[in-house]
């Protein structure tokens, strides 16, 4: 029987923090894939600082190892920024699949991963045009709940600074994402109303279910079909990309509708392969479809099941 490791040892406190500090990195990155980088980066650090017998006791190591994560999500970025220079069209965040539209969700306030799931692909998107800093402080702020004066800790910053920086972001945030919440139950029907019109090539239909300023986003990494280079602006633009696409439908195409960070979203299958991942964000009346995300690329759904 494999020895289970003591509550005060450095597996079990890491094990502890672990799902906080997915989430917390994911946030700040958007990628999966670095997320879990980094957290081995974490681990190597925590491990390595308590083989150091001559150094003092953590007091607190839920605060070390954010702090920990927080810095090496940070240092990460100017490497996902050179890749950014060369991806192939839209790059959309990475998209985190849970339980089916049909599961009641968890109410526990206190399980740190349903965090993950609180931030939306569309203010996923918006915080990408954030700094590396300010987009940190905003999610551990705004979304974790940090006091200004333990992210200036965090991040070897002034409280001054971090106050600033805080102002900032939140301006520039609520003022591209106004801050409504659409009823899951809504989105849902929205989002079947949608792939219907769509799949079905119904022009009629989209045009009514599109808002007029609609934005379409696919991201396709150069390794999957992708509606073009840049998001598609407007409309009848989106209206009728769509039903061309419509002609050319994928093989053995099959929905399944589950949670995608946090929203009730549509998982596309193709002969039972991941296809892509469809999040569209409502207006605030709740009745058209503001935004349009399509994660194809299939290094991005190499995790959805």
């Amino acid at each position: 029987m494999p020895i289970q490791p003591s509550s005060d040892s450095p597996t079990a406190a890491f094990a502890e923090h672990r799902e906080l500090l997915f989430s917390v990195v994911y946030n700040l990155l958007g990628s999966v894939a670095d997320t879990e980088d980094v957290l081995q980066e974490t681990w190597m650090s925590w491990t390595k600082r308590h083989e150091q017998a001559e150094t003092a006791e953590i007091e607190n190591p839920r605060a070390y190892l954010v702090r920990i994560a927080v810095n090496r999500a940070l240092a990460r970025q100017a490497t996902m920024t050179r890749r950014r220079e060369v991806y192939v069209g839209p790059w959309l965040p990475e998209p985190v699949v849970s339980r089916s539209v049909d599961t009641p969700p968890v109410t526990d306030a206190a399980a740190p991963a349903l965090q993950a799931e609180t931030i939306s692909m569309a203010m996923l998107v918006v915080l990408e045009t954030l700094t590396p800093l300010e987009r940190a402080v905003f999610v551990l702020h705004e979304v974790f709940d940090y006091a200004h004066t333990e992210i200036a800790v965090i991040l070897g910053r002034s409280p001054a600074a971090v106050r600033q920086l805080s102002h900032r972001a939140r301006e520039h945030v609520h003022a591209r994402r106004p801050r409504f919440q659409a009823d899951p139950r809504v989105r849902r029907q929205v989002t079947e109303q949608f792939l219907a019109a769509a799949l079905g090539g119904d022009l009629t239909a989209l045009l009514q279910l599109l808002a007029p300023d609609v934005t379409l986003w696919t991201d396709g990494g150069g390794k999957a079909r992708a509606a073009g280079l840049r998001p598609i602006l407007g409309r009848d633009k989106v209206a009728r990309l769509l039903t061309s696409v419509a002609t050319r439908p994928p093989k053995g195409l099959d929905i399944h509708y589950r949670h995608v960070n946090g929203d009730p979203s549509a998982l596309l299958f193709s002969e039972g392969s991941p296809y892509a991942v469809l999040v569209v964000d409502l207006n605030p009346a709740g009745d058209q479809v503001l935004g349009i995300y399509a994660v194809t690329n299939p290094d991005k759904l190499s995790h959805v099941s």
